[in-house]
């Protein structure tokens, strides 16, 4: 089949997403969190994992690899797909985010253009200004039985502009806090 068999000129009405990574590194039960510099037009000031755009010659992978990279200068081991995340924030495309694990041998990592990089312990990140699915991601990635099994989740907003995420596994939507 060829590439214009895939059907991906036709789209015209079709759902389209953007493909990111997120990627969170732990050192110990540690987690290295990114504070958002407050000249990001995305979640300023809220910590979030490190990622960003997969490029269009990258496969998730190679992408989460590239942005650890980039963001943080760590070299990484144990690097695993965790789950994927469907968002539909209202608009015509949407964007599918792919969420990575990875650990650091080292705690010394490089500055970050994109805000603060600190390492955060696991029971303190509850306190901290997160991106508002950190809540109900972080547990599922550090806290759950590390059974190999992928988490799958959609995210959107309900009519008063309050996130809401439902998981497919675990069943019910769950109210995201601001």
């Amino acid at each position: 089949m060829g590439a214009k068999d895939q059907g991906a000129d036709a789209i015209e009405g079709r759902w389209l997403v953007i493909p990111r990574t997120l990627c969170f590194i732990t050192h110990g039960r540690d987690v290295l969190l990114l504070k958002r510099g407050m000249h990001k037009r995305v979640y300023p000031g809220r910590y979030n994992g490190v990622g960003g755009h997969i490029e269009r010659d990258e496969d998730p992978l190679t992408s989460a690899l590239r942005e650890m990279q980039e963001e943080t200068g760590l070299a990484v081991e144990d690097v695993r797909l965790r789950g994927l995340i469907h968002v539909d924030a209202g608009s015509a495309n949407g964007i599918m985010v792919f969420v990575f694990s990875a650990r650091a041998a080292s705690r010394e990592f490089a500055p970050c253009d994109e805000g603060t990089l600190e390492w955060v312990s696991l029971d303190a990140a509850a306190e901290l200004p997160l991106v508002e699915d950190l809540p109900a991601l972080l547990p599922l990635l550090f806290d759950a039985p590390d059974d190999g099994r992928l988490f799958y989740a959609h995210s959107s907003y309900d009519a008063d502009d309050q996130p809401v995420m439902l998981f497919a596994e675990h069943g019910g939507h769950v109210p995201l806090a601001r």
